[in-house]
């Protein structure tokens, strides 16, 4: 890839200072993790997105998508190509009667609390879920037995020929921790929700339950990927992992979390080669002891130094 050019040709778009050259990733992922990308973009309009895209189209250079890192996992030598960040500059949500619409950078967060502002039931469960709207539909993220997929009642999203189109939550081929996105490479751009009237009290209230249940048990101190491995069927990882004996075991400055054995947490410098040698020997281990195999669910992408 020609980088001067292509970085001349992707300014041309997309306003200065959100273009970075060799940009390393641990600045963009909740794990503090990973090495430098070749070209990172964050684009703050819909239009952006598309002008980029088409230009690393009709480059044949590789485009890797993300949202705020909290389910990333970056190796050492980086990401080549241009990575395109969609987050805080493409994160407008705004409420419609029973509908939420919000840009793919749109926190969960902030959409629960929009919800919440307008009397929106349905939606507690995501308060606290540490990602984007455009990555949650990507992976059908989950807590407290609510699902995007349960809320999602369209998709805005450009496929791999350019096209803009509209899935319907149907269309969109949920399943767990899976999406359409994931299995026809699209970029999501904007998603509507599809909400309840509720009583404010007890949207708050329940809220309020959910956030004190993940401070009082996940390690949300330190950083991480989040959940670090699927939920096994008719088992849970974490449970798995304790039982197996290794809470809290470390690998250089990469630690099973003592708060909380689904979380493999970042205690310090650190690199993602240490981190995937810790899940190895996680799922060696459980695989051993119960004949069950983990799978992470945190996504890892990227070169090996």
């Amino acid at each position: 890839m020609d980088k001067e050019r292509i970085l001349e040709k992707i300014e041309s778009v997309v306003a200065n200072g959100r273009v970075m050259v060799d940009e390393p990733m641990k600045r963009h992922t909740t794990f503090k993790i990973g090495g430098p990308a070749d070209l990172l973009v964050e684009p703050s309009s819909i239009e952006e997105v598309e002008d980029v895209l088409n230009i690393c189209r009709s480059e044949d250079i590789p485009v890797t998508v993300i949202g705020n890192g909290s389910n990333l996992l970056v190796r050492d030598g980086g990401i080549r190509g241009v990575v395109v960040k969609i987050a805080e500059l493409l994160s407008d949500v705004s409420v419609y009667e029973e509908k939420i619409v919000a840009e793919a950078g749109a926190l969960m967060s902030k959409i629960s609390s929009k919800a919440l502002e307008h009397s929106l039931g349905g939606f507690e469960f995501a308060s606290g879920i540490p990602g984007t709207i455009g990555g949650a539909v990507t992976m059908n993220a989950g807590a407290y037995g609510g699902e995007i997929k349960d809320y999602v009642s369209a998709v805005t999203c450009i496929d791999s020929e350019g096209q803009v189109k509209e899935y319907s939550g149907e269309e969109m081929a949920f399943g767990y921790r899976k999406s359409l996105v994931q299995a026809e490479g699209l970029v999501v751009l904007k998603v509507e929700i599809s909400l309840n009237r509720g009583d404010r009290d007890e949207i708050k209230s329940k809220i309020d339950d959910y956030t004190e249940r993940r401070t009082s048990k996940q390690p949300l101190h330190l950083p991480s990927g989040g959940s670090t491995f699927k939920r096994p069927e008719g088992y849970f990882a974490g449970k798995l992992i304790e039982d197996a004996g290794l809470r809290g075991l470390r690998h250089r400055n990469i630690q099973v979390s003592e708060k909380h054995c689904g979380f493999v947490v970042n205690l310090g410098e650190s690199k993602a080669e240490d981190v995937l040698n810790l899940i190895g020997v996680v799922q060696k281990t459980v695989y051993d002891k119960f004949g069950i195999q983990l799978e992470p669910e945190i996504r890892i992408i990227g070169e090996e130094i």
